[in-house]
Order: structure tokens, then C-alpha cells, then sequence
């Protein structure tokens, strides 16, 4: 199912100095259960689960599924089902079982026993690539909480020995005496005073993320955030539009950390412009919780843009999972513009230009796409690795920032300056006078913006 494995190359320190040292990745064997999905198929989440593992450096070997009324609550599959796994780790030698399944701590703990291999989830995978992919110092705040969080209740299974702690009698000395802690004991106690830790880290970045959202209302300068499933293209359409410099790779997750830059709409105005960390189905709840900060970005936005691969063989499932997440969310009812990525290669774009390149009369290339394709006029072709359809999509997010604007007519004195500076700099100004008692202005503004006007409104 997987290209040769990959060798892993890390550095071992030896009295000559760091050396590069190759290890084999895991050979993963994918289990998946089908037991009523109503979006994804099963073998579309195993696809993607292979994705997961190629990111995570894991080589896939093979693919075991069974179709199940019930799953077994001891072991998620039924007994014969674990006999032939058992017998595949014997034939095809795999040292890692992917369950595409959220797994218990129980049945997780039974598997391991039953097969005596290292067993994981589809969350502990997400979890593992958010971990190497974490860059800032909140990022890997984030990620090490929820990994506490998932790993908490199923510490049992990493622990064979219950040796003692101190405990016992002759010379422990005073207070340690008796049968003291067990080891599984203590790691528990140390991973919930971590979890502690971190939840107020996060709660202070949190507190520094509003006070920053706060001047940024405040200055009224317009937020647009990107959202979509990983890999959709948004560091990359973030790149085109502001030369951001974010890392946009084709992998699953390869940014997290939220990048806001501005960007400049065509009548002149900026606008922030946010990349955020990208969807993915089943997308653990522990996650959504670690990364409420980030994840706040999007509630604080103006508008959402939902970039969607509208090349990918599951984009219809995609996009309905982008949309149940932004529900989660309660975000549901956010105004959003759609945003079609990748439209050069539905044309064949890379293979007639080459990578990168811009044909003339590109812009007609997403009006044949919207009449050919029955395209709704709310959705916006693009291509962000080509460039098209771009000065397109800033038009429409312009238009849809101006249904969120107020028109009004203020009267400002000439010492507040710096207000019409602003109204000239976040607003639209329509016409503009000037009058005995100061700077008579009509035009639209942002709705955050009216208090800082409301007493020139004329």
C-alpha cells in the first residue's frame, strides 16, 4: 500500500561527534471497522489513515477491515478477527496495529496483551504528527496537554512492574514508612500535576490572545480567517495573497500555529488575514479543547473563507466535515465565502504552463469553470499554487466585508484627527467637506467601529 519505507536519520553522539544514525520506521498493519458511516466510507478513512501514517514516518504494510452490527467493547473486533491479525504478525512481521477507531483504554490494553504489540489509535496518530509539527512555544503547549489528556487513562498499559516506592519499615525514615506508591501511582500523580501546569500556560496565552484580539477590535481593521480540511491549500493561498513565508507542504497537517498578515482588498482597505489550523474528520476532542486559543481566531473573524481541494476524490465529504466542525464550534451560522482551490489541475494548467506559471487570460479559466461546472456564484474558483482567480476572491471578500459596514455621517473636530485618519484608513468615505467645526465625512464603517464615532454622528 506504500512506496519503499522510508529510512529515519537521527543523530547519535559519539566521542568523534554527532553521527547520523538510519532506523527502519514501523511497519503498521491498518484495522478498520465498519459499523455505520454516514459520510465516509470505510475504505476512504483507511486512505486517509495511510496519509496519517505516511506524515507520521510510518510504513503501512497492509490492511485488515471487518463489518461489525456491535463492536466488541473488549477488543473492538471480534474474537476470529484478532486470531487473523495475530496470524499476519507472524507472516508480514508488522510491529505497530493502526486502529482507524477511537479505541478505549481497555480495549487499547487488551489488544497490546492479546498480541503483544504496540497498538494505536486514529487519535494517537493525530496526536504524534500534531507533536512534530508543533513550532511556537504555545503550539507545543497545546499539543503536550492533549497528549496527557489521551495518555492519562491508559498509562496502565505502558507499566508491567507495580514495584513499590520507598514504603516498607527499618530506615525509610520518618513519614515514608508503610507500603508507599506504586510507580503506575506516581506517573498518574505527575502527568495530572503536568496537565495542571499547562492549563495555566494556555490560560495566560490565552489572556495575552485577548488583550491582543482587544486592540485589534479596537483599530477595527477587518479579520478574515482561513478555514478547511488539512492540506486544502490555505498556507498556500495565505502565501499567495501576503508573501507570508509559511511552510505549505503537501502532508497532512504541516502548519498549526496560527500566521496573520495583512493584506490589502481592492478599494485600498486591509484587512488581517488568518491561516488556522486545519480540520480533519474525527478530529479529537481533547484537540479541540487544547487549542481553544487558536481555535477562538476563528470565532473573533469577520469572515471565514472555507478552502476546499475541489480535486480531492472526498471533497464533498471534506467540506461536510468542515462545516460540522465549525457547528461544534458554534460557528455555523459565520459568514463565509467558499474558496475552490486547485482548479489549475481540472484543467490541466501544470501540464500545458508548468508548475507556478500563469497563463494569459487566466481570470476566464474560473469563468469556464462556474458556467461549465454549475459552480453556485457564492463559491470562487482559485488556484493558489498558480495564482488564479485571486484579485476574484479579494473582490468577493471585499463585498462581503461591505454588507457588514454601517453608513453613516459624522461630524469630526479637527483636534480628533487621528479619527479621520481611521475613518479614511478601516472605513469607506464617500464624500468628504470641510466645515467651520471640523471634518464633515459620509461614508460606511465597520459596525465595531461605531462607538468610537458615535458621538460626531451627525
Amino acid at each position: 500500500m506504500s512506496d519503499q519505507p522510508r529510512n529515519l536519520v537521527f543523530e547519535q553522539r559519539t566521542a568523534n561527534g554527532l553521527h547520523p544514525v538510519r532506523h527502519a520506521p514501523e511497519r503498521a498493519l491498518m484495522v478498520g471497522v465498519e459499523a455505520g458511516r454516514p459520510v465516509w466510507s470505510l475504505d476512504d478513512s483507511l486512505a486517509e489513515l495511510a496519509q496519517l501514517a505516511s506524515t507520521a514516518g510510518v510504513d503501512v504494510i497492509g490492511e485488515v477491515t471487518q463489518k461489525l452490527d456491535t463492536p466488541n467493547p473488549a477488543t473492538l473486533v471480534g474474537k476470529g478477527k484478532l486470531e487473523e491479525i495475530r496470524k499476519l504478525k507472524e507472516t508480514e512481521g508488522y510491529d505497530l496495529l493502526l486502529f482507524d477507531e477511537e479505541l478505549s483504554p481497555r480495549q487499547q490494553r487488551n489488544i497490546e496483551e492479546a498480541l503483544n504489540v504496540k497498538t494505536l489509535d486514529r487519535t494517537g496518530l493525530i496526536l504524534d504528527i500534531f507533536a512534530r509539527h508543533a513550532r511556537t512555544r504555545e503550539g507545543r503547549l497545546q499539543v503536550e496537554l492533549a497528549q496527557l489528556e489521551y495518555r492519562l487513562p491508559r498509562l496502565t498499559r505502558l507499566w508491567t512492574h507495580l514495584s513499590r516506592q520507598t514504603g516498607g519499615t527499618g530506615g525509610a525514615g520518618v513519614g515514608l514508612r508503610g507500603p508507599g506508591e506504586t510507580q503506575l501511582e506516581v506517573d498518574r500523580r505527575r502527568a495530572r500535576e503536568r496537565i495542571a501546569r499547562l492549563k495555566d500556560e494556555l490560560k495566560q496565552v490565552h489572556e495575552q490572545r485577548e488583550l491582543y484580539r482587544q486592540k485589534r477590535r479596537q483599530a477595527g481593521t477587518p479579520v478574515v480567517a482561513l478555514v478547511g480540511y488539512t492540506n486544502a491549500g490555505k498556507s498556500t493561498l495565505l502565501n499567495a495573497l501576503s508573501d507570508a513565508g509559511v511552510l505549505a507542504a503537501d502532508v497532512l497537517f504541516a502548519t498549526l500555529d496560527p500566521t496573520t498578515r495583512q493584506v490589502a482588498l481592492p478599494d485600498g482597505r486591509e484587512i488581517l488575514l488568518t491561516d488556522t489550523v486545519g480540520f480533519i474528520q474525527r478530529l479529537p476532542t481533547m484537540l479541540v479543547a487544547a487549542f481553544r486559543a487558536t481555535l477562538e481566531e476563528i470565532a473573533e473573524a469577520d469572515l471565514l473563507v472555507h478552502v476546499l481541494d475541489i480535486t480531492h476524490p472526498n471533497a464533498a465529504e471534506q467540506a461536510h466535515t468542515v462545516e460540522e466542525v465549525l457547528k461544534e464550534l458554534g460557528l455555523g451560522d459565520k459568514p463565509r465565502i467558499v474558496a475552490l482551490n486547485k482548479i489549475d489541475k481540472l484543467i490541466g494548467h501544470e501540464r500545458e504552463n508548468g508548475p507556478g506559471a500563469t497563463p494569459a487570460g487566466a481570470d476566464n479559466i474560473g469563468d469556464r469553470l462556474i458556467e461549465e461546472m454549475g459552480i453556485p456564484a457564492d463559491y470562487v474558483p482559485v488556484s493558489a499554487q498558480a495564482g488564479i482567480g485571486l484579485d476574484r476572491l479579494l473582490a468577493r471578500i471585499e463585498d462581503e466585508l461591505n454588507h457588514n459596514l454601517l453608513t453613516v455621517t459624522v461630524r469630526i473636530p479637527y483636534s480628533q484627527g487621528d479619527l479621520v485618519a481611521q475613518f479614511h484608513r478601516k472605513g469607506t468615505v464617500l464624500a468628504e467637506s470641510y466645515e467651520e467645526t471640523g471634518t464633515l465625512i459620509e461614508g460606511r464603517l465597520p459596525r465595531r467601529l461605531q462607538p468610537l464615532f458615535a458621538d460626531y454622528i451627525v
